[in-house]
């Protein structure tokens, strides 16, 4: 594989999933792109922006406009290799940001569809997480990008982990979903408040979106649904909080109505494994 420039984002942990030829990551992969693009307008493409979720900033860098003939950005290749999900043996087990994150198996949960080149399981380095946030600013407007670009800069951002796992429905009257879960932890911990709290302020602002379910426990986080879908449509839910110097987003896609009770306990658990000392090591 070519070696990527000092400027690329490179990914230093990580695995590729093979896709599923059947089941709910593969129904939901074929139109979750298309549904989040189709409400990711205006106000709330800044807010992701801003909250950094890897789902919509990798939507955004992919998609961007861009002039004749330059360059388009690019991502290396996910290197494939063990999975990182604390599932195997102990010099198997994730280490770091990435062990703060939900492990696979447990509760049904299996790895979900891959996040374009970044494979379902993929942690980066600070450097390239602030290289990733950067330019998934492009296409806003001139002195918008430049003002993100210096707050991304203020906000330390010491590492990003990121896993998308596909979760079984509760019972018959309940649908699966897929979730894209993404972590930055920072040295600056009053950025990772603020981050959370415009993102939710622009979320609510948006005509767009539902209210979504309190997150007990966990008075800062919030989620956000999508617009009820019609007749075989996929709805989805964006939920943001944080716990001490972690920013968490978590970003759902499900074939027909939403689980809200499935959700809420999914991002509730995600932000308990990150709250219990000792839980995640």
């Amino acid at each position: 594989m070519t070696e990527p420039s000092e400027n690329t984002p490179e990914v230093i942990e990580g695995t590729v999933a093979e896709p599923a030829a059947d089941g709910l990551t593969a129904r939901v992969a074929r139109r979750a792109r298309s549904r989040r693009a189709a409400i990711a307008g205006g106000s709330v493409l800044l807010a992701c922006a801003l909250a950094g979720g890897i789902g919509f900033t990798v939507i955004t860098v992919q998609d961007a406009d861009r002039s004749p003939g330059k360059p388009v950005w690019k991502l290396p290749a996910a290197k494939k290799g063990k999975q990182q999900d604390g599932a195997g043996t102990a010099a198997e087990k994730p280490k770091g940001l990435s062990a703060m994150l939900l492990p696979y198996e447990k509760e049904g949960r299996s790895p979900g569809p891959d996040v374009r080149d970044f494979g379902h399981d993929t942690e980066l380095s600070g450097a390239k997480a602030t290289a990733l946030r950067k330019e998934s600013l492009k296409g806003l407007p001139g002195r918008v990008q430049r003002e993100l670009e210096k707050l991304v800069e203020k906000q330390d951002i010491k590492g990003m982990a990121l896993r998308s796992y596909a979760v079984p429905a509760r019972d018959e009257e309940d649908n699966g979903f897929t979730a894209e879960v993404t972590l930055q932890q920072m040295g600056n911990r009053s950025a990772v408040r603020d981050m959370a709290n415009s993102a939710q302020r622009f979320l609510s602002a948006a005509d767009v979106f539902r209210k979504g379910p309190k997150i007990k426990g966990h008075k800062d986080a919030r989620c956000f649904l999508s617009p009820k879908a019609k007749k075989d449509g996929l709805e989805g839910a964006f939920c943001v909080g944080h716990v001490g110097d972690v920013l968490v987003n978590v970003v759902v896609d499900t074939p027909g109505p939403i689980d809200r009770r499935g959700v809420t306990a999914f991002f509730t658990a995600q932000l308990d494994r990150i709250d219990t000392p000792g839980l995640a090591v």
